[in-house]
């Protein structure tokens, strides 16, 4: 009964959570999120695919959640791969998202890897994370939430921006449910196969948002700790 009742949550979140709805936005006004549902889906489908193996982690597969944001930032998707992804990564997901295309423009992108070392004690961008505080509504999973905003700063491996084919950012994707490189490994390989991976520059090796390792890490750099002793750089 519980592993039906189970089931039956998670194929509501695939099946509904795709799909741009409406929602209140807390001051009487409609949103909807931007992204179309076939862009949305495109992207949640490549999920199952990715966590399957490569990717380093705790975990094979990789249990994961995975969450989109548009442009303003309003919640499009929120999906998992697992019955048994960890309650408290489905949050950890949303403000990824959030983090990713929130501090990424249409000249740079910047993973949420990138942004480890600059938010560390002695960086210039140190106390970031409490800039923009998460709405503990999407705690809730049984609250509607679907085209509102989450807000949420994650400084480690896991959200990156998405691009479409003119270099333009359309939002974010974070994935939550591993260590924080195996996480950043999804969502980047699950990007690319989705093609919205058309990034105008990063600052890691190769013009791009890719992790950078650094043990230690210092501040002031883009770069973010290993995680175990089998990560990998997709």
């Amino acid at each position: 009964m519980l592993r039906n009742a189970m089931l039956g949550i998670i194929a509501g979140l695939v099946a509904v959570s795709t799909i741009p709805a409406l929602a209140d936005d807390g001051d009487g006004r409609d949103s909807r999120c931007a992204l179309t549902p076939s862009v949305v889906s495109s992207i949640q489908g490549k999920l199952t695919v990715v966590v399957q193996n490569g990717n380093g982690g705790l975990f094979t597969p990789n249990r994961m959640w995975s969450a989109i944001v548009d442009r303003e930032g309003r919640l499009c998707s929120i999906i998992s791969s697992s019955l048994d992804a960890w309650p408290g990564s489905r949050a950890i997901a949303i403000a990824k998202a959030s983090t990713a295309n929130d501090f990424s423009n249409n000249q740079l992108a910047l993973s949420t890897a990138n942004l480890y070392g600059v938010t560390i004690p002695g960086g210039s961008l140190f106390g970031l994370n409490n800039s923009n505080p998460f709405n503990p509504v999407f705690d809730d999973p049984r609250t509607a939430v679907i085209g509102r905003v989450p807000g949420g700063i994650i400084t480690f491996g896991g959200g990156v921006a998405l691009y479409d084919h003119q270099k333009q950012v359309i939002g974010g994707l974070g994935i939550s449910g591993d260590t924080s490189c195996a996480d950043h490994s999804v969502a980047y390989r699950m990007r690319h196969l989705a093609g919205f991976d058309n990034i105008p520059g990063g600052v890691a090796p190769g013009n791009t948002d890719n992790i950078i390792y650094g043990d230690p890490v210092s501040p002031n750099t883009f770069e973010q700790p290993h995680c175990t002793d089998h990560d990998v750089t997709p």
